[in-house]
């Protein structure tokens, strides 16, 4: 990769994050942004041990939209400008709840969409200025089609997947770019006691996706690859079929 700058994952504690820093470790500055930053010693430690010459914590809640700014403000101050970003958080939520509790609905809409988007702005802000860095952005399976069984969290997606898309094309030519990363069902913490959807994924194979595609400079990666003739299938559904669909 040809983006240099300290590599930073928002959300350092999840198991995707983790793994994509350590594929991005070797000779590199990390910093692990994430709640309660003082306790991610398992977490340091590997990234330690995948080659990293420093790895930093910050503490960083998504949700908490207006720290957003002065955090990116305060990486750049304290490190130089970004090299790679990579959003790594975001909720499942619970879909039955999300159906009759308009809180917990706006909830998952906020970790997974509208904090992203207020992230991703203000990290495009400062790479644009310093020309240069890359983004990392985990849409999903479930962003081609809402769902009847999650289309709380699928919608989330959609619109991220959108925003991004745009974003890319925002950033051509600017020396920033974006990659689109669109995972199938992941198994791992996040789907713990769910039954695996067809063409499942874990992390460590959307974070060795994820690596390949930065180093190759693709814009999109489905993970994995078969998944993106199963997402032209979802849409060419029937209606009455689809609403039937699982999870």
């Amino acid at each position: 990769m040809n983006d240099t700058g300290p590599v930073v994952i928002f959300g350092g504690r999840s198991e995707i994050g983790v793994e994509v820093a350590e594929r991005l470790a070797s000779g590199a500055t990390v910093v692990l942004a994430a709640r309660r930053a003082d306790q991610l010693d398992e977490q340091i430690g590997a990234v330690r041990a995948a080659g990293a010459t420093a790895v930093h914590t910050v503490e960083f809640d998504a949700d908490d939209l207006a720290s957003h700014g002065p955090l990116i403000q305060r990486l750049v101050a304290e490190h130089g400008p970004i090299g790679t970003a990579v959003l790594a958080f975001g909720i499942l939520g619970d879909q039955a709840r999300a159906e009759a509790d308009a809180d917990h609905a706006a909830a998952i809409m906020q970790t997974d969409f509208v904090a992203q988007v207020s992230l991703l702005t203000h990290l495009s802000a400062a790479m644009r200025a310093a020309a240069r860095g890359a983004l990392v952005v985990f849409s999903s399976i479930a962003g081609v089609r809402a769902r009847r069984a999650n289309y709380v969290y699928g919608s989330a997606k959609a619109g991220l997947d959108a925003f991004a898309s745009g974003l890319a094309d925002a950033l051509h030519g600017s020396g920033v770019r974006l990659l689109l990363v669109r995972p199938g069902f992941v198994i791992g913490r996040m789907t713990e006691g769910m039954k695996p959807a067809p063409l499942s994924t874990t992390p460590a194979k959307v974070a060795d996706a994820t690596d390949r595609a930065l180093r190759t400079g693709r814009s999109t990666v489905w993970v994995p690859a078969p998944l993106a003739v199963l997402a032209f299938a979802f849409r060419m559904t029937p209606r009455f079929v689809w609403r039937r669909m699982p999870r």
